[in-house]
């Protein structure tokens, strides 16, 4: 399993420094191996060697997952022939030095190949390595007895079992990381694809309100027609603005703005806040058919100042999602109450938005209260709920004056 730090600034560096750095040492080791042949012995220097360079190959190259097999195998193959060929045990300072180093190469493979080789070819690999860094102190001494051999090279196995472990560990933390950056894109695609339906669904709640409208009154007063078209024109533009504003929203680092553009460019979308909700309830008003519509709030810039962002901006989906129910649940109410306040200030400051609607005509189609029917896809008022508690508020909606239905929302600013 290869890694993703590539992705990252400091991924992208420490990439840059691994390789010229390898490539140093491997000159250098390449340097000592021909400097210790002559007095460790070749069948010594060599496998060292060799392992040295395969654990630099592998620290270095990007392309591990092809890299590492075939390193490892060449390692393995080239420690074998060293104990299997070697010269006859001794205890020469300069031969046991080189098998000593040649041991840790083994053990630094061993971590490597548990880190990034595929699960069954790093079961293989680092049991034939294990066992080649566990016997390659045979060259030196062998014991008199089997027993001895046995007992000398399971203490020196425990060395692989912890390196396979470090690897295996990282590997782990790898996946984790992985697993839950993944997570993380997959939950934001699906407050993205919420927040777009919700936006655009409260514009085109409008549009097909007005085209029934128009439907109306088309034969008996066609005068009338044309400013229904133009209105229906300006939601449909809303709409429009809505999934630009979004996107755009999206391309911004923070989430607030554009991406590389400066804050007093005030041309530019930015988040939804508690100023949008006036524009909301306008439009509304514009096509909610016979309701009286009322805004209570708050409009004093310091004190929308107070409002943190995300608090602001689940305001005003409350408010949308309420006033989308009402259009299309509830088209005949006689009055809507739209009221955002801040206070009280004890025991915390808190936001409270409230809409209200009075209970519908009794004829109306359907017969059908806000609450009474879901929306698929939706983000909805239980999304909007949970969205409440993670901020530490919460929401609460249900029936108000017998067939009337209200949707109060506390949100802390702390």
């Amino acid at each position: 399993m290869g890694t993703n730090t590539g992705n990252r600034p400091g991924g992208r560096l420490r990439e840059r420094a691994v390789g010229p750095a390898c490539a140093v040492l491997a000159f250098c080791v390449a340097a000592a191996g021909l400097l210790a042949g002559p007095s460790a012995g070749w069948r010594a220097a060599l496998p060292m060697t060799v392992a040295v360079l395969g654990v630099l190959a592998v620290a270095s190259l990007r392309t591990r997952r092809r890299t590492v097999p075939v390193t490892a195998a060449v390692v393995a193959a080239s420690s074998a022939l060293g104990t299997l060929f070697g010269a006859p045990p001794v205890l020469e300072r300069p031969t046991g030095v080189a098998t000593l180093v040649e041991i840790a190469g083994l053990l630094l493979l061993v971590c490597l190949v548990a880190r990034y080789a595929e699960t069954r070819q790093a079961f293989v690999l680092c049991t034939v390595l294990g066992v080649l860094a566990s016997t390659a102190l045979l060259r030196l001494q062998i014991p008199p007895t089997a027993m001895q051999v046995a007992t000398q090279s399971a203490f020196f196995a425990l060395g692989a079992v912890a390196a396979a472990a470090a690897g295996g560990g990282l590997r782990a933390l790898e996946t984790r990381r992985i697993r839950a950056v993944h997570e993380a894109r997959r939950s934001q695609r699906l407050q993205l694809a919420g927040d777009l339906h919700d936006f655009v669904a409260h514009d085109v709640s409008g549009i097909v309100v007005l085209a029934q409208a128009a439907q109306v009154i088309g034969a008996d007063r066609p005068e009338k027609v044309l400013p229904l078209l133009q209105q229906i024109e300006a939601s449909g533009v809303q709409a429009l603005g809505s999934l630009d504003r979004t996107v755009h929203m999206l391309r911004s680092p923070d989430g607030t703005g554009p991406a590389g553009r400066g804050t007093a460019d005030a041309s530019q979308p930015s988040a939804y806040g508690l100023a949008d909700i006036v524009d909301v309830v306008d439009r509304f008003r514009k096509t909610g058919g016979r309701a009286e519509v009322r805004l209570d709030i708050e409009r004093s810039p310091e004190r929308i100042g107070r409002v943190p962002r995300e608090v602001a901006g689940t305001a005003h989906r409350v408010v949308v999602e309420a006033l989308t129910n009402v259009r299309r649940h509830a088209g005949t109410t006689p009055w809507v109450t739209v009221s955002v306040e801040l206070g009280p200030e004890l025991p915390e400051p808190v936001l409270t938005v409230s809409v209200t609607n009075g209970p519908p005509s009794a004829g109306e189609a359907g017969g059908r209260r806000i609450g009474d029917r879901g929306r698929s896809g939706a983000t909805g008022l239980e999304g909007l709920a949970e969205r409440a508690r993670a901020l530490g508020g919460t929401l609460d909606f249900g029936v108000h004056e017998k067939h009337g239905w209200r949707v109060t929302a506390i949100l802390p600013l702390s």
